[in-house]
This record gives structure tokens, sequence and C-alpha cells, in this order.
């Protein structure tokens, strides 16, 4: 009995629940149902694109999810650690992400996170397994990950790319020497436009500007040197000080931008390391000249400018005067060109790199002075328009025209600092002093007075007064009275003699686009006036054409 009992006796039964592992869709898709599979396969690539990892963790290798998403992890703490410092203090994660060491590191890191991203992507859509779904949503749940993986794999990749073309940019035009320090609070930069040409020993600045910026505010001033300045004073630390000690004042050949072919072909030995010689010397030149310290420089090529502008998308300004392309020079003595190439007509403009750079250079039928005013101009709208959304969008050309055409001593190291002044200068308006009309004489330059420069200078630079008018753009500094508001309110100046200074730069003017008599100025009508040798007409009606803003 007792073994026929337990040969009889049943098992207890147990309750037991199946493995969840054979019946969860999202881990087994095989037999479920079309919804299911359809809202599996985009809930795993929103998955992979919102948090890495995660799907794998869900639905796949859990050891490989595990990881991605201990890598995702560390990636939002330094990014919320890099957006905390980015408020902190800007300039600090600048001079992070410019460093030769630490972009190269970074670039590295963001094209392996871009190719760790993607490889997730395509494990993603293995465990997605497009061949359980039907036909019409197949195609759209690959295409839906392939443009996830491009907006996230492919913006690390294109992330990576652009830092590494700004290292090598910044490797190009900035030096390895040591940072400076502000003087006086500011920060001044000599910026100089000059040509490369087969007939010249290194580039001859025909344009030189001081940007002076405030190291705490970023308020900015330009001062505009004429290239025609006489017995320049060499700073009191300047090598070249030793030979010209009264001035860089040997006649009418001893013009400012004379100083770097002079340095660069016979005094290189004063400045031992000196990467060029004859751009330090000029710096020096214009500092003991303003009464301030430069204490850095910017050199642009101008023939290359046009492509720095075409790079930016060009620049928008209101031009008041019609401003020649001028031809070949066919009388040298006087002056006089043959017909030109073309006009830049008077109103708002959008100008190309090939106008820009004429607008900034032309002189002929005006003098030195409203060419001055308008490359003023083109400096402001670049910087105006240099906005963070043209730098991104434009980054490559900007970046690949600057290597070409700009070179500079000031320090990789400080790019940081004095981007944050650039954005703190957004926006604010610009202070501007021009050594000669409006703010000095005409013949000032030829025997300047620098107690008068000093004291011009030192009222720009120095705290803004307490209260008076506002402006739209500038400061005043004893401008010339009365604005132009037609080209026949200008005396007819007799043959040979130059025309009437330009009134002082402002936003504040009315273009002149037409005759006294009230017709149309055209490129006809001045065209036919040159061919009729008829310059003086032409020069009274282009006369304002100093006149500028940017827009």
């Amino acid at each position: 009995m007792t073994n026929s009992y337990a040969t009889n006796r049943q098992p207890a039964p147990q309750n037991r629940t199946a493995a969840p592992s054979s019946t969860d869709p999202v881990r087994h898709p095989s037999g479920a149902a079309a919804p299911v599979l359809t809202k599996r396969a985009f809930l795993l690539v929103l998955m992979t694109l919102l948090v890495p990892g995660s799907a794998q963790v869900v639905a796949g290798n859990r050891r490989l999810g595990r990881m991605a998403l201990r890598v995702a992890l560390t990636v939002w703490v330094l990014a919320v650690l890099s957006a905390v410092l980015l408020l902190a203090s800007r300039s600090t994660l600048i001079n992070l992400i410019t460093n030769p060491v630490t972009a190269l590191l970074l670039v590295i890191v963001l094209a392996a996170l871009a190719i760790g991203w993607a490889a997730l992507f395509i494990n993603t859509l293995r465990l997605i397994r497009p061949v359980l779904l039907s036909p019409g949503v197949r195609a759209g749940v690959v295409a839906s990950l392939v443009l996830a993986m491009i907006l996230s794999s492919g913006s690390l990749g294109y992330a990576a790319y652009l830092l590494n073309v700004s290292r090598d940019a910044i490797g190009n035009i900035f030096s390895n020497g040591p940072t400076m320090q502000p003087s006086e609070g500011r920060y001044n930069f000599l910026m100089m436009g000059g040509d490369a040409g087969a007939d010249r020993t290194g580039r001859r600045p025909d344009s030189l500007s001081v940007i002076s910026v405030d190291a705490k505010t970023g308020k900015t001033a330009i001062i505009s040197v004429p290239r025609n300045l006489q017995n320049a004073q060499f700073s009191e630390d300047s090598p070249m000080r030793k030979i010209y000690p009264d001035g860089y004042d040997c006649g009418n050949d001893c013009l400012i931008n004379a100083i770097n072919t002079e340095v660069t072909n016979d005094h290189q030995d004063l400045y031992p390391g000196v990467a060029d010689p004859g751009a330090q010397a000029t710096m020096e030149a214009v500092s003991g000249t303003l009464g301030i310290k430069v204490q850095a420089y910017v050199l642009v090529d101008m023939e290359g400018f046009a492509k720095l502008i075409d790079a930016m998308g060009g620049i928008r300004i209101k031009a008041g005067g019609w401003v020649p392309l001028s031809g070949d020079m066919v009388d040298e003595a006087n002056g006089i060109h043959g017909m030109p190439l073309g006009w830049i007509p008077a109103g708002e403009q959008h100008l190309n790199g090939y106008h820009a750079l004429w607008y900034g250079r032309s002189r002929e039928f005006v003098d030195d002075y409203a060419r001055i005013q308008r490359q003023q101009c083109v400096q402001q709208a670049m910087l105006k328009q240099l906005d963070p959304a043209t730098l991104l969008a434009k980054f490559e050309d900007i970046a690949s025209a600057g290597t070409k055409v700009v070179d500079s001593n000031v320090s990789a190291g400080q790019l940081g600092s004095f981007v944050d002044l650039a954005l703190k200068a957004k926006g604010q308006d610009m202070s501007r002093l021009t050594i000669g009309p409006p703010d000095f004489d005409a013949s000032f330059s030829t025997v300047p007075d620098f107690d008068q420069i000093h004291q011009k200078v030192d009222a720009l630079l120095g705290p803004a007064p307490a209260a008076g008018p506002a402006d739209d753009s500038f400061r005043p500094l004893d401008a010339a009275p009365g604005a132009l508001s037609a080209a026949g309110a200008l005396p007819r100046a007799q043959p040979g003699t130059q025309p009437a200074p330009s009134p002082s730069p402002s936003s504040d003017f009315t273009p002149v686009t037409t005759t006294p008599d009230g017709e149309p100025i055209t490129e006809e009508m001045l065209n036919q006036f040159k061919r009729n040798g008829d310059e003086q007409s032409i020069r009274n009606l282009v006369a304002t054409n100093g006149q500028c803003a940017p827009l």
C-alpha cells in the first residue's frame, strides 16, 4: 500500500510566472502585433536620440547600454559645468576651447562621441528588426533613424570639424607670445591694411586704425591715422627712437606708412626675435604719435580682404555719395585716372568683397580723409554684422579667408578675453576720431601738433561726460559744422584744388542721389562728365561720399 500510494501521488501544483524574457515584445518582438512593432520601433529610435544606450538596456545588449549611459551621463555633467562656467567666466571657457592642446583633445572626444553615437543607431536598427515591420512603416522608421543620426552624431562630427578648422586658423594667425595687460584700462589694437605686391618689400600699410576697447565694458573707439602723417613720434621704448629721436622727420618721404618698409629693409637687426619688425615699428610709431600704448597689431592684406568680406556674406552700409572704381592712373602728377571701371551708388548698399574693398580704398575726386571715413565705416559694418549666427553659418569660409589675409601678434592664449569683450561691445555705439578732417585741419598731417593729438585722444578715451546731447552713433569731436544736404551746397573749387572736408561721420545724413537741379545722378552721367574732361563737376556731385553708416 505504501508503495502504491507513493506511486500514485501527484505533485502539488505550483504558481509559476513565465519569464519576462519570453513574452516581453520590447526585447522579443517576434509574434507581436503590427501596431506594437511600429510603436516599439519609433520608441527605440527616440530613446537612442534622447538617452543614448537606453534602447540597448531595454531591448539589446545591457552591458553595451550601461556603458553608453555612463558616457552620456558624463557628457551631460560636463555640459552643465560648461554652462555654469559660461555664466561665471565666459572668457575662461573660450580660452579653454581655443587652447591648442585642449582644442585637440576636444576634437578627438567629439569625433569619438559622434562615431559611438552612430554605432548605437546602427545597433538600434538591428534591434528594431525592420523585416518584422509592414512595408509602409519600414521606410518611415529607417528614415526617422537616419534623420536622428544626422541630427545627433552628424552634429557632433561637424562640431569636431569646425573646432579643428578653428584650431588651425588660430595657430596660423595668432602668436604664442605672452598675454598683455590693459593700458589705463584699455586694450589698444593697431589695424593695418596694406598691399604686398611684387614691387614691394613686405606690406606697406595704406590704412592705419587703432581700435581701443575698454577692458571692462567693451566700449570701443576707432582712431584713424592718415598714411601721409609726417614726423611720427616713436614711443620711448622703441629701438627706432635712437635713430629718429625727434620723430620720423626726414622730409616728404618720411610718411608714417613708410616705416614698415624702411625697418624691413634696413633695421631688422634692431628687433631680434620679432616676427615682423616693420609691423612692430609701425605700432610703436602710432603709440608715440597718439600718446597711448598700443599693445598689439592685426595686419590685413587688402587684396585678400575681399575674400574675408565675401566669406561673411558681404556688408550693408548707407553711402552718402557715389564712389568710383578707379581706372588706371594716366596723369601721376595731377592724380588723374582713366575711365572708372564702375561706380558704387549713394544710398543703402549691400557690398560684396570686391566692391567693399574699392569702397574703402577709392580716393579719386575726393581727399584722403573721405576715404578714411569710409574705411572706418567698413570696419564698423564688419564688427556689427559678424554676429554669432553669421559666424556659425559661415565659419569655415571665414576661418579659411582669415588665415590667408590676416597676421597678428595677439596671443592665442588671450583670445577668450578679447572674444568676451567683443560680445560686450555688440550693440554699443562706437566713437571715432581722425587725425585729419573733420577733427583736424587738412594740412595738419604735414605739420602735426602732437599735444593737440594727445588732448583729442584723451578726450575720446576718457570717461564720458555726465550729461549732454545723445548721438546716434558717435561722440563728435570738433565736427565740421553743417551737413551738406545736396551736392550743390558745395562751393565750386578751382581745378587742382582739394574739395572741402567731409562733414563728421554720422548715421543721420541724406545720401546725395540728385544734382542741385533735382536730376537723378546716374553712372552714365558721371562717365559723360569724365569723357568730357569735366572732373570738377564730378567732384561736386560725389563730394559727400565720405559720409557712411553701417546698417
